[in-house]
């Protein structure tokens, strides 16, 4: 593509210009909401490789994409991670990299994350109680998490945001503890609705609430709706005068949700992935794979075609209402 194309656009005027590319699927901890019963091998890794990854990016900065997240799993499990934001930061066009991890290697590697050209970084936090916590992950962290946190406020970071899952068995300890957490930090927290995924379907019956309970708390202590940056994600942040953090709300439930969609997904066997919940077709985990594109240079004419194609098949949104999340089996998979 030559600087005067438009980027991809799909049938609904939606443009991309992020992708979330997750480099494994292993996870260390045991989230109820994910891989309560810890990672299951489940095939020979085969996980994308720093060169392969390199070409996919390459190859994407051609369609448009300027923004890009590490995910998995936990991709700090990779023994290689320096090295390939090394490579992907470096790559033109790319003006944002981000990593979203849970922290547990974050004090020990921040710096050199950094140092190798990370620009933003999520860390998942689902409770600031020590004992919910653990009960939540399966590990008894939080304390080395948090320092970690602090750690990468020290350093040049555009942005550092923490994710926390909404769970009815959570949101009974209240809002307050984690705005009080952000008063004098300068970060987000971000709160996300429980999703349905193929193998949570009695947890989440148990633990959704609506994000409502969020938006309702916001408006009463006095937090009002921030701007929203050209490229931001589905999150919408709140601020509030006597806080330098902010409070977000990420609602996949909530009307007009996908409305908005700017990104793009590959796994970390490298199957491009229109929607987190996709469930049939081109945008499948088997109805698009790119893999045997990137084995070898040479291939980016044939990998924008193919991008492009399945692009015409990506859906208005998701049928998570219909109590439908498509063929996600768990997060931890596709590379939530």
């Amino acid at each position: 593509m030559n600087a005067s194309d438009p980027g991809m656009i799909d049938n609904f005027g939606r443009r991309f210009g992020y992708v979330r590319l997750s480099v494994t699927e292993i996870c260390n901890f045991r989230c109820l909401y994910c891989l309560p019963d810890g990672y299951r091998k489940t095939a020979d890794p085969g996980f994308l490789t720093p060169d392969e990854i390199l070409r996919l990016v390459r190859a994407l900065t051609g369609l448009g994409i300027r923004k890009l997240r590490l995910t998995g799993g936990e991709p700090t499990i990779r023994t290689d991670l320096t090295e390939i934001i090394t490579r992907v930061a470096a790559v033109p066009g790319i003006s944002k990299c981000a990593l979203t991890t849970n922290g547990w290697n974050l004090d020990r590697h921040a710096a050199e994350w950094v140092e190798a050209g990370l620009t933003h970084l999520n860390v998942s936090v689902d409770s600031l109680d020590p004992a919910q916590f653990a009960g939540i992950t399966g590990h008894d962290r939080l304390d080395e998490i948090l320092a970690g946190i602090d750690r990468a406020l020290s350093l040049p970071l555009a942005a550092v945001k923490l994710n926390a899952v909404l769970l009815a068995d959570s949101v009974s300890e209240g809002f307050g503890n984690w705005a009080e957490y952000v008063r004098h930090r300068r970060l987000s927290v971000r709160f996300i609705e429980l999703m349905r995924t193929g193998d949570n379907r009695e947890f989440f019956s148990r633990q959704h609430v609506s994000g409502n309970l969020l938006r309702q708390w916001l408006d009463t202590e006095g937090w009002v709706p921030c701007a929203r940056g050209a490229d931001d994600g589905p999150a919408v942040e709140f601020s509030h005068p006597d806080f330098q953090g902010r409070i977000g709300l990420i609602a996949p439930y909530a009307p007009g949700f996908c409305d908005g969609c700017n990104r793009l997904r590959v796994t970390a066997r490298g199957r491009l992935r229109l929607c987190l919940f996709a469930s049939d077709g081109p945008d499948s985990p088997d109805g698009c794979d790119l893999r045997d594109l990137l084995r070898h240079d040479g291939q980016t004419d044939a990998l924008h075609a193919r991008v492009l194609d399945a692009l015409r098949f990506k859906r208005a949104g998701h049928a998570l209402h219909a109590a439908d999340p498509g063929n996600l089996v768990n997060l931890s998979r596709t590379g939530g």
